[in-house]
Order: structure tokens, then sequence, then C-alpha cells
């Protein structure tokens, strides 16, 4: 590997992302280095784009979409996860575009999977979609079809459908992309519309501008301590959050990062830890569920490929809150493929902070893990003491807008400059959330995380205990974050639970859980399934002092989730309500706490009500 001794951190500060990759393109050293890269299947070849090769790209994808459009113009990016979404982002960031990139839904629009597209097009109207010429050969076929939705075949027939093929072919002059004044997003423009994950309600549709984004990696570089040696592998959706945001942290560091689609890793999650030993990564971003699926279904004696984890410096765990044992059970799995606990990396981050917010890693090894401290099960997420001066963190009391004091449970607020605008076509909750300002005081405005947390430790560390929607009240007036009750319940009966899968919360001043069965389990007789219930709520009792009121066991793939494996909660509650959940057991309790079991293949069998009618 090229060495770069007298690359300096600092250097070059630019406003927007793009215009990292300008730079970097131009130097020697760089040229010809891997930018991205996208292996074949189970090997390490495949695919790539150096800088110079990426930057040229851009650079010409950027002159043919200002063919049909016009700078300012809103883009729809319907491409799937690979080397051809990194350069149509990119390039329409140079192209001055307002990009919108979302998972391109089955072209068949088949199982109501367009919802979410009619949402994105009502909310963000885009003038033109770019998505690959086989996928837009389908929509077509939809669109002119008498048995499609009417609505939907409507909006695709009125979008421009730009195909990769056409912005993709080069015109005789891009000159410009050296000696030309830069024509992109500037730092105060929109560039990016980013819906939220969905795990607290509805996506909602973030505005991006290109320099809170650029401050941002900026900030996740820094923390990380990212440089031009740093190789990333990720198999994130490219599409918002974590995912996007390490495309954008891969230019701005100089960096090497090698990418992989989410199917490919649920699929085969030995896939991760391969591209981590081929390209001996150092820096790798995933989920806190990725930690047990890979112990359980990784596969480290079955490849033929050696696991080799000793260059990771950085192992990133998002989606909060991080539980310490299992952290501590892939530590203890995967040291002797050496792994280094010192580059456990718990942080945290939201889509409308861009994404990142801060990590309680450290460069230092007699900090890390497994020196961290914990709370009530959970790993920190951040050291408030060693804050960035630009970013501020403070806990607040959710009803009365004032700060908390240390070891009391309050709202996460944020203050940055990498604070997104606000929600597109939502004045009144863009005031509420972006627009946080502290009760009595003359203040900046802070952005509400909706998440809730707590500080304790000299220095200061921050705990992400759950989300404040999400909060269960007991009959007690106390009250209990949902994964608690969920971990409980499925550390009751592992064996026949899917890890991951439950989601609780309170219903008609009751707490109801539902958890998914395991694929094989979903045939066990009805004697199984009673225990199984039976122990379920046993077992929430003794760890949390809470009685469920309801226990719905469900077939596998019930529990909705949004694209980074997070739990809708309220989408659960939701199905529960309107009888859409695929239950196979109910369990209520009786007012003499007694109780009484229903057996069913789906909620609406034989007649019955939904299942709410039971409480």
């Amino acid at each position: 590997m090229v060495s770069y001794e007298n690359y300096d951190p600092s250097f070059p500060d630019q406003p927007v992302v793009d215009l990292y990759l300008k730079v970097w393109a131009n130097l020697p050293a760089f040229k010809s280095k891997p930018a991205f890269i996208w292996p074949n299947n189970n090997d390490s070849t495949g695919s790539s784009l150096t800088y110079g090769q990426l930057n040229d790209s851009v650079q010409s994808i950027s002159s043919r979409l200002l063919l049909p459009l016009q700078r300012g113009d809103t883009v729809l990016i319907l491409c799937p996860p690979g080397l051809e979404l990194v350069e149509v982002l990119f390039g329409c960031q140079r192209s001055g575009l307002l990009s919108i990139p979302i998972s391109p839904p089955d072209p068949s629009f088949a199982h109501d999977n367009f919802h979410h597209l009619i949402r994105v097009i009502s909310q963000t109207k885009p003038k033109a979609a770019i998505a690959l010429p086989d996928y837009i050969a389908s929509v077509r076929r939809y669109a002119s079809s008498t048995s499609s939705n009417k609505r939907l075949a409507e909006m695709l027939q009125n979008l421009k459908w730009l195909s990769t093929d056409y912005i993709k072919h080069k015109i005789e002059d891009h000159s410009r992309s050296i000696t030309g004044s830069y024509n992109g997003c500037k730092p105060e423009e929109a560039y990016l519309i980013q819906y939220t994950s969905g795990a607290t309600g509805i996506p909602k549709p973030v505005i991006v501008t290109a320099g809170s984004a650029a401050h941002n990696v900026r900030t996740a570089r820094r923390a990380y301590d990212l440089h031009p040696n740093s190789v990333i592998v990720s198999w994130l959706p490219q599409y918002h959050d974590c995912g996007l945001m390490f495309l954008l942290l891969t230019i701005v560091a100089g960096a090497t990062c090698v990418l992989a689609s989410p199917i490919s890793f649920v699929s085969r999650p030995r896939l991760w830890l391969e591209l981590i030993s081929e390209f001996k990564a150092t820096c790798t971003p995933v989920p806190s569920f990725t930690l047990s699926l890979v112990v359980k279904r990784g596969g480290v004696d079955k490849g033929t490929s050696p696991i080799n984890l000793s260059s990771m410096r950085n192992l990133i765990i998002i989606n909060e809150p991080i539980y310490r044992s299992s952290v501590e059970e892939f530590v203890e799995v995967f040291k002797g493929f050496g792994l280094n606990a010192s580059s456990i990396s718990p942080s945290y981050g939201l889509a409308e902070n861009c994404t990142f917010v801060s990590t309680a890693w450290k460069n230092d090894n007699t900090t890390g893990f497994p020196n961290l401290p914990s709370h009530n099960k959970l790993l920190p997420i951040a050291r408030l003491v060693t804050e960035d001066e630009d970013m501020s963190i403070l806990l607040v009391n959710e009803d009365t807008k004032e700060p908390v004091e240390d070891g009391i449970e309050g709202e996460i607020w944020v203050l940055s400059p990498s604070n997104c605008s606000g929600y597109l076509g939502h004045p009144c909750l863009t005031r509420e959330i972006f627009q946080a300002r502290l009760s009595n005081k003359v203040s900046k405005c802070y952005v509400r995380t909706g998440d809730r947390g707590v500080v304790y430790g000299q220095d200061r560390f921050l705990f992400v205990t759950g989300r404040c929607s999400d909060v269960i009240k007991l009959p007690n007036n106390q009250e209990v974050h949902p994964h608690y009750i969920e971990t409980a319940a499925y550390n009751s009966c592992p064996k026949f639970l899917r890890g991951g899968c439950l989601a609780a919360f309170e219903i008609s001043r009751t707490t109801a859980l539902v958890a998914e069965l395991m694929q094989r389990s979903e045939g066990i007789n009805v004697g199984v399934l009673r225990s199984i219930c039976e122990g379920i709520k046993k077992a929430v009792m003794t760890e949390q002092k809470v009685e469920l009121g309801l226990v719905v066991l469900v077939k596998s793939g019930s529990v909705p989730k949004t694209t980074s494996g997070k739990i809708q909660r309220w989408a659960a509650k939701d199905n529960l309500i309107r009888g859409k959940l695929k239950a196979v057991m109910a369990m209520q309790l009786d007012d003499d706490n007694t109780s009484s079991f229903g057996v069913m293949s789906n909620v609406r069998a034989a007649g019955h009500p939904p299942l709410l009618s039971l409480l």
C-alpha cells in the first residue's frame, strides 16, 4: 500500500464533500488509488473506482444531467446498491441537483410495496428519476398496464426517466472539471433529501445542506481518526444515514471503501468477516444486531477463506441502545481471530443531524472497551467531557425544557453545524424538532433527537437508554423502556424465538408483547406454544417487574423493521390494532391473573376480531 506520511489531516478543508474528490483526483498519489471497491460474490475480485476514474465519471454525469435538467431540480435516485449509485450521488451534487436516493421497490409493485415511493414522489415532487435501463423498462410496462395502481401509474408517467446508460455516456469536453469554477451544490444549498428510518413513525423527509453534510463527515473523520491509509468495509444501505455517510466519509478521508449489499450480508453473514480479512479493513460500521447474528450464523469454521480481524481499528456499533453483553460475547468469540477489544466503537447518530453525533471510542488503548463503564446493561455512546467545541449535547426534561443534572434521564438535544434544515413540507414539526430552545433562556436552536439518555462519571459518559415515544408507563407510575422487556422475553426462550424480532408497547393501559417464532418453530404443538408464552410472562416479571397483559406469538417476518434493522414498535402496535398480524397464539392475562389462550393461523381467522378485543 502507498504510504502517505506527508498527509495533513487538516488539509484540504473543503466546504462541500465533492470538492475533496476533485482535490484527491488531481494528486498523483491518489489518482490511481481505489476509492470504492465492489467485490463479486464470495471473492475479492470485482469492479472498482479509483479517485481519478470516479472524478471523471462524476464530471461526465454532471454535464450529462444538465442537458435535460436545470440546476436546482429535484431528482429521484432508484439505483440498487453498487458503484453506479455512488457515481450518481456525487454526479447529482456536482450538477447542483437536489437528490432523493431511496431503495428501488420491485418494479412489479406487488404486495403493496409502493407506498413509500408514492409518499416520496408526493412530498418531494421530483422532475426526473434515475434508474437502470431494465428497471425503467419494467416501470413503463407497469405504468401502461390496465391492472396497475392508477395513482402510482400516473406519477410514474409524469416523471422524466433517465437511465444510467444515458447519464454515464461521455460528452466531448469536460475539461472544466480541472480549470473551471465549481458550479455544484454550495454549502448553504440543499443537496439531499434523506428520509428518516421510520423507527418511531412514518419516515420523514429531512433536508440536508451540502455544508452540514461536509461538516458532519469531517467531524466523524476526526472522531475515528480516519486517513488515506484507512480501509472501510460497509454493507449498510447506501441511501441514507450511516451507509450514505460512509460514502462521503471515504472521500473526505481519502480512504478506500469496500462495499456490499445488505441482502448479501443477511443471506451470508460470513461475507462481512471475509471482506474485513481479505482487504485488511481498519474500519467498519454495523448495527448492533450484527454482533449476535454473526456469532450465531457467521459460520467461522465453515468457509474456505481464513478469518483475520487483526487489522480492525474501529468496529463502529450503531443502533442504540447497545447492550454490553452482546459486545462481550462477540469479542470473546473473535479475539482468537485477531480482534482487538479496543477497536469497539459504540456510536450515536440520527438523520436530523446528517448522521454522526458522537462516539465513546477514544484513540487510546487504555480507556477503550472493555474498560468502558456500563449503565443498566448498556454501553456509553459519547464522552461529553471531550466534546467538540462546535458540538453541544444536552439532556433536557421533555416537559419543562430545562437541562437535567447528571444521573437523571432526559431527552438528548444536539446543537451542531451538522444540524439539518428541517423536514420538507412540515413547518410546524420543523419548528418543534429543529428549533428547540431551553426554557427561560436565550439560546441557540437545538435539534430534539427524540432519544432519552443519562450521563454518569467523571468523563461524563452518555448512555442512550431508549426512545421517548416508546417509553411504557406502568400502573405504578414507573416507566420502562421496551427493549428491556423484549430482551428478557427473548432470553426466556432463545431456542424458539427470533432475536431482535420482538416488540413491546403500551396498549389500552396494558403492556403487550409481540414475538416472532423461528421459522422452524411455527409448526410446534399448542402445549409448547403455551409454555413459551408462560415463560415469557414469568421472565419479564422476574427481571423487569412488569406484568404483561398480552403476549402474541407471530410467524417469522411479522414484526416490522426499518432498513437498518430497528424495530418499528409503532407499526407492530398498529398491525395489532388493525388485525394484520400473522399470529400463531395469543395469551391474555385476565383480571384474576389467570391466563387464557387463543390459537390462530392469522389474526382474523375464523371470523375472529382483532386481538385488541381480547383486552
